[in-house]
């Protein structure tokens, strides 16, 4: 089991890393904004995929958010409640990395991107009762 959890907390650092990564360059350079909403898809892709290996589910290799939390939902009915955000969040998996003017990214977007993936990360490692201590400037 102590395998098993090395290898998720893995996936908690490397999600956390591109949480910060988004938040830095929120911070610094707030023009980049589809970077920053990539990685936030990222940042709870990663965290979701992690939850799933927890529970012993397997899943195939995705960047569908839907998807993840859809077979998350068999095991932990609460996870219902971030399929709007998620559902928003996955938009930025594909469509922000190329040209398109048909998506427009406000503050409000990114900082709502942040902000739900800081949330995934407090609920999953609160099921499952992981605890990884992150660099403060996420919560800056």
């Amino acid at each position: 089991m102590n395998d098993l959890i090395e290898y998720i907390k893995q996936w908690i650092i490397k999600a956390d890393h591109d949480l910060g990564t988004a938040k830095v360059t929120y911070l610094h350079i707030p023009e980049f904004k589809d970077t920053v909403t990539f990685h936030c898809q990222q940042v709870v892709e990663k965290y979701l995929k992690a939850y799933l290996i927890f529970l012993g589910i397997e899943f195939k290799y995705t960047h569908d958010l839907v998807y993840l939390l859809d077979i998350l939902f068999q095991k932990d009915k609460n996870i219902k409640n971030f399929y709007d955000k998620a559902s928003q969040l996955q938009n930025y998996a594909v469509e922000v990395r190329y040209p398109n003017e048909t998506i427009f990214l406000t503050d409000e977007k990114v900082l709502d991107a942040i902000n739900t993936s800081k949330k995934i990360r407090e609920y999953v490692t609160s099921k499952m009762n992981i605890k990884i201590n992150y660099n403060e400037i996420i919560d800056k």
